[in-house]
């Protein structure tokens, strides 16, 4: 089944590698691995919470496109270079969801594309659509 709606960032690698920045499924959206990455550079180089934070802010655009906010998240995937970022990323996690409390996985010694990149984040979102 495809989804309802298709979110782009306008980033190179959509068309190219076939995806987009999230797709909207019903009362859904599910948003691709999220960076710190603005223009093809990583931002906060060295700063796993500065990256952690840069890639809420991706998702939370992707998300406001298809009419839904970072209080909808149900389920977050975090993806960590080194696992001794674990507790500056779980900070910035904690600060923006300690009262939403989403389903949450994090995974830790993945080799990502860029060696600057620290933190890449998948979120899944819920809202009741209105009849």
């Amino acid at each position: 089944m495809p989804a309802d709606k298709k979110i782009s960032s306008g980033g190179p690698w959509e068309s190219s590698v076939g995806y987009s920045r999230a797709t909207v499924a019903g009362p859904f959206i599910h948003v691709s691995g999220s960076t710190a990455t603005v223009d093809g550079n990583v931002q906060c180089v060295g700063d796993a919470y500065g990256q952690a934070h840069l890639a809420f802010k991706v998702i939370e655009r992707a998300l406001a496109v298809g009419g839904h906010t970072l209080s909808d998240i149900v389920r977050t995937r975090i993806y960590l270079a080194n696992p001794e970022d674990m507790d500056a990323v779980g900070k910035a996690h904690g600060e923006l969801f300690s009262d939403i409390r989403p389903a949450a996985t994090m995974l830790a010694g993945i080799k990502f594309i860029n060696p600057q990149m620290l933190v890449e984040i998948e979120a899944d979102s819920y809202k009741p659509i209105s009849s």
